[in-house]
């Protein structure tokens, strides 16, 4: 019997809307940068979500902000590069299928 091959994903999550990060995040930085944007008055985070996407949120601290991990399966196409986006419409779908790009694949 062979181990599963894993990784660690990180989500944020703003509000109820979960925004999973990719591989080359730096959580640390991350929320150095959130907080930095908050005790601005507000101000746009950006990072790299799963299928290798840029987001850029808006960030006032009137929102609830939740950083989490786990251990989820490996995926080879989750690097953070945005020169490489993959999932949903960029795989064929062809359409939308009730899931959000950035929510994940």
């Amino acid at each position: 019997m062979t181990d599963a091959k894993t990784m660690v994903r990180s989500t944020l999550t703003l509000g109820d809307d979960p925004f999973r990060l990719a591989q080359d995040q730096d959580v640390d930085d991350l929320q150095q940068r959130i907080a930095a944007a908050v005790k601005d008055g507000g101000g746009f985070v950006t990072f790299v979500v799963v299928g290798n996407r840029t987001v850029s949120l808006f960030m006032t601290g009137r929102e609830r902000i939740a950083l989490t991990v786990e251990t989820v399966p490996y995926d080879s196409r989750d690097t953070g590069d945005t020169d490489a986006p993959w999932g949903g419409f960029l795989d064929g779908h062809g359409g939308h299928d009730g899931r959000s790009a950035i929510d994940g694949i």
